[in-house]
C-alpha cells in the first residue's frame, strides 16, 4: 500500500512540475499558411515561462530574448522582402512550429455588414467561389467579439485562398486582396475584422473617444442603458416567452407571426462604445500591416456632423495604437440607396457621405466611390466587386506608385460666369463627357440655398 501511495504522489508532483513549466504560447495571429509583412520590421510576441530564454527562428534569422517577470515577450524580426514558404520556429521549454509562412503585404478588412459581406452572397458567387484558386492570398477571419476592456488576443486562423475558405469571407476584402496580388505579384494576407450594424465609436479606443468632446452624449446614453439593462433584460425575457406562446398559435392557424422582439442594449452589446475595439482591433495593433482599408458608415447616417470627428479620431486611434505612422488607410463612400429624387432635398447618407469625405485631409487616406454601384432597394449591394477594385486602384496609385487613375472625379469648385456656372472637378482624367442628350445630376440652389 506504501508503495502505490508513493507512486501516486510521484506521478501529482511530475504533473504539478509539468504545469508549472508553462509551454510558449502565441496568440491565433500566429499560426500556419499566415502571412508576414515585407519590408517592415516584424514584431513577434508570445507568452512563457517568466525569465525563460526564447528563440525565434525564419528563413536566415534568428532572434533571442528572454521572457519578462509576468511571462511576455516579444522580439523584432529584421525586414524580409516578398517570398516564401518559410517554416517559423520558436523554442524555449518546448517548440512551437508555423509551416507555409509568406511574407507579402497584410491588409486590415474593416468595418459593418457592407464588409462583412461574403462572397458567397455576392454577384456571380458561383462562378467567383469555383475560380478562387490563389494560394499567395491568405485568409484570417477574426470571430465577432465585444469586450469591456481591451483583449490579447483574438479566435481565428490563417486559411489559404481557395474555393471553400473564400466563401464566407468578406467579399470586398477579397476582391480587394485579388486585385492588389495579380498587380504586385506578392503574397496579399487579408485580415477580416467586421461586424454588421454597427457605429464608428464601436471601433474606436475609450481613451481615444474620451478626448473628444462628442463623447460625453455618447457616454451618458450608454450610462443609461445600462443602468436600465437588469429590469429590461427581464421584461425581454416575459416578451419572448409570450411572442413564443402566440407564434405557437399563429402558426398552428397559418396566420402572420410579430417580429420576434428584440433584446435590450446591455455593457456588451456591439453598439457601445469602444466594445469592438477592445475585442477585435486592439488584440491586432502588434501585427505589422501594409494598410487598412475600411467599409462602414451606415449606423452612423443621421449623426453626419459627429461623425466628422469620430471617423476621424478612430484613424487617429489605429495610427497611433499600430505604432506604424500614418499606414495607408482606405475606404468607401456610402453607396446610392433609395430612390433618386428628382430635386435635392435633405439627406442624412449625403451628409454622412461629405463627412466621409472630409477625412480625406488626414495623411496617407484614400476613398473610393460607388455612388453609382449601388442598390436603390438594397442596403447591401452585391455588386462587391467593383467596390473592392476601386479600393485597389486606390492603394496602386496611392501606397504603390502606379501611374494610373484612380478615382472617380470629385468636386474642387464653382465659379459664375454670367448666366453659367463653371464647375471644377478633381480626377478628371482629361476631361468628363456627357452622356445623352441632357445633363442630369446637377441642380442650382435658390437664394434661400
Amino acid at each position: 500500500m506504501k508503495h502505490v501511495t508513493r507512486f501516486l504522489l510521484f506521478i501529482l508532483l511530475g504533473l504539478l512540475v509539468s504545469q508549472a513549466e508553462a509551454d510558449i504560447s502565441l496568440p491565433a495571429l500566429f499560426s500556419n499558411n499566415m502571412v508576414l509583412q515585407r519590408n517592415k520590421d516584424i514584431p513577434i510576441w508570445g507568452h512563457s515561462d517568466a525569465g525563460e530564454v526564447v528563440t525565434v527562428e525564419i528563413d536566415t534569422q534568428t532572434t533571442v530574448t528572454t521572457a519578462d517577470a509576468t511571462g511576455s515577450w516579444r522580439i523584432h524580426l529584421s525586414p524580409i522582402k516578398a517570398g516564401g514558404p518559410y517554416t517559423l520556429i520558436i523554442r524555449g521549454n518546448n517548440t512551437v512550429t508555423f509551416k507555409n509562412v509568406l511574407i507579402g503585404d497584410v491588409w486590415i478588412c474593416s468595418g459593418q455588414s457592407n464588409m462583412q459581406w461574403a462572397v458567397r452572397q455576392s454577384n456571380n458567387a458561383e462562378k467567383e467561389i469555383a475560380s478562387a484558386q490563389y494560394p499567395k492570398i491568405r485568409l484570417f477571419s477574426v470571430k465577432r467579439t465585444a469586450a469591456q476592456t481591451p483583449q490579447q488576443d483574438v479566435t481565428g486562423t490563417w486559411s489559404v485562398c481557395d474555393s471553400q475558405s473564400v466563401a464566407n469571407f468578406s467579399a470586398v476584402g477579397y476582391f480587394f486582396g485579388r486585385q492588389l496580388h495579380k498587380s504586385l505579384n506578392v503574397p496579399i494576407g487579408l485580415i477580416n475584422t467586421s461586424w454588421g450594424g454597427t457605429p464608428v465609436e464601436a471601433w474606436t479606443s475609450l481613451p481615444a473617444l474620451q478626448a473628444t468632446s462628442d463623447y460625453e452624449p455618447l457616454h451618458k446614453r450608454w450610462t443609461k442603458r445600462i443602468a436600465a439593462h437588469p429590469k429590461a433584460q427581464e421584461k425581454f425575457k416575459m416578451d419572448l416567452k409570450n411572442w413564443q406562446i402566440a407564434s405557437d398559435s399563429l402558426k398552428t392557424l397559418e396566420q402572420k407571426v410579430p417580429r420576434r422582439p428584440r433584446a435590450p442594449q446591455g455593457p456588451n452589446h456591439p453598439h457601445r462604445p469602444s466594445v469592438l475595439y477592445n475585442g477585435m482591433i486592439a488584440p491586432l495593433t502588434p501585427y505589422a500591416i501594409q494598410g487598412a482599408i475600411w467599409y462602414q458608415g451606415e449606423s452612423n447616417a443621421g449623426r453626419a456632423y459627429q461623425y466628422r470627428t469620430l471617423f476621424s479620431t478612430m484613424i487617429h486611434n489605429w495610427h497611433a495604437d499600430w505604432g506604424q505612422d500614418a499606414f495607408p488607410f482606405l475606404f468607401v463612400q456610402l453607396a446610392n440607396y433609395r430612390e433618386i429624387k428628382e430635386q435635392p432635398a435633405e439627406s442624412d447618407w449625403a451628409e454622412l457621405r461629405e463627412a466621409q469625405q472630409m477625412a480625406l485631409s488626414l495623411p496617407n487616406t484614400g476613398m473610393a466611390v460607388i455612388i453609382d454601384i449601388g442598390e436603390a432597394n438594397n442596403i447591401h449591394p452585391k455588386n462587391k466587386q467593383d467596390v473592392g477594385l476601386r479600393l485597389a486602384l486606390a492603394a496602386e496609385a496611392q501606397v504603390y506608385g502606379k501611374n494610373k487613375p484612380f478615382s472617380g472625379p470629385i468636386y474642387k469648385s464653382m465659379q459664375i460666369e454670367n448666366d453659367k456656372i463653371r464647375i471644377t472637378f478633381d480626377h478628371a482624367n482629361g476631361g468628363l463627357k456627357k452622356k445623352g442628350e441632357k445633363l442630369t445630376g446637377f441642380a442650382i440652389a435658390g437664394a434661400d440655398k
